[in-house]
């Protein structure tokens, strides 16, 4: 009876090692066909993320990563399709550069992951420190003197400043998109150039009286000449008059004097002011008008809105080197301007320079 019963529980023992054995390598198989995958996760913000999983489909990987995409976010390659050979996901938001990439793959099939995440660059920020030239000022002073003669007498010589000057600038692809001033040192205070300018009045009062008539009769003959030219010519308007409407900015400042000033000069575009082509005031300077290049200017609060600026460096451009000022700036003082171009390729090459400009400031 006794070795029945020991038989038993051998055969029972023998049976439930069995079973344990089947189930560890049944449950070792299904382990070692399981696939895991090493997924990037590239979030709209710009982190990226690398997680483990087993699953295949985009939704559940979210889903298990407790990622949720919102309203105006994109996902690549789609929430219901599966992983692609590189194992990335991207997503991004409505209308950022990611977003085109995006859209630009889901359009087209020929364009593989690799050129869409070529075209991917994070955006770094840098901190640097430079030291900047402060133009001086030339200031003119006008004095009368005893004789005809005319002449310029330097009183006092100009010395440029100096500045150090902390920027925060953003690159991508190791290109400048962006600089902002967070600080300004003066090292050194400009000297201003002091010019006196000496007009002659020595005539005696008949002279002057006799000068006078006879510029008048000159004026009136030269008047009545020029009339009769005028009405030999048909209704189209004169290569002359055309030339003087070009450059009427000029018309504005007769008589007046203007300060003389080296000027630090850049150059800025409508895309560059952090506003998006299409929104609210895009393109739309401080002064109300929308930008115009060559002819809009950023200058520093010492000069007035409608301020016209004459640089000789741009006399033979369209505007005959005729400037106003339409615009203030975050960057800008009263010793530099930012002249308004209409692409941000031509302000990169025209880059920073020091040019001299005529103010007028009424």
């Amino acid at each position: 009876m006794k070795n029945n019963e020991q038989a038993s529980l051998q055969v029972l023992k023998i049976t439930i090692i069995t079973l344990i054995l089947i189930f560890t390598c049944s449950f070792a198989v299904r382990a070692g066909s399981t696939k895991v995958n090493n997924v990037k996760i590239v979030l709209s913000n710009h982190y990226e993320m690398n997680i483990i999983t087993t699953k295949d489909n985009i939704a559940e990987i979210l889903a298990e990563n407790n990622i949720v995409v919102l309203p105006d976010e994109t996902v690549f390659p789609s929430t219901d399709s599966s992983l692609t050979a590189d194992k990335t996901i991207i997503i991004s938001k409505a209308g950022s550069e990611n977003s085109q990439i995006v859209k630009l793959a889901n359009e087209e099939a020929s364009v593989s992951k690799e050129q869409i995440l070529g075209n991917y660059t994070a955006v770094v920020e840098k901190i640097e420190v430079k030291e900047e030239t402060i133009p001086y000022e030339t200031i003119t002073k006008n004095t009368k003197s005893s004789s005809d003669t005319r002449g310029n007498q330097v009183v006092q010589n100009g010395e440029d400043g100096l500045k150090k000057v902390t920027y925060k600038v953003k690159y991508q692809n190791d290109i400048e998109i962006a600089r902002t001033v967070v600080k300004e040192e003066i090292v050194k205070k400009p000297v201003n150039k002091i010019v006196k300018v000496e007009t002659g009045t020595s005539r005696s009062g008949d002279e002057v009286d006799r000068t006078a008539k006879a510029e008048e009769t000159t004026k009136t003959e030269k008047a009545k000449t020029e009339k009769k030219s005028t009405k030999k010519k048909t209704g189209s308007t004169s290569v002359a008059s055309k030339a003087a409407s070009k450059y009427s900015l000029a018309k504005k400042v007769e008589g007046m004097t203007p300060i003389v000033k080296t000027m630090n000069a850049s150059a800025y575009t409508a895309s560059t002011c952090g506003k998006k082509k299409g929104s609210k005031g895009y393109g739309r300077t401080a002064s109300g008008a929308y930008a115009t290049s060559w002819h809009t200017v950023a200058a520093g609060r010492a000069y007035p809105m409608g301020t016209i600026i004459y640089i000789p460096a741009f006399k033979n451009k369209p505007n005959g080197g005729w400037f106003v000022v339409q615009d203030r700036g975050g960057a800008i003082s009263n010793n530099r301007i930012d002249i308004y171009m209409s692409t941000y390729n031509q302000c990169i090459q025209f880059g920073r320079r020091n040019i001299q400009c005529y103010i007028y400031v009424k």
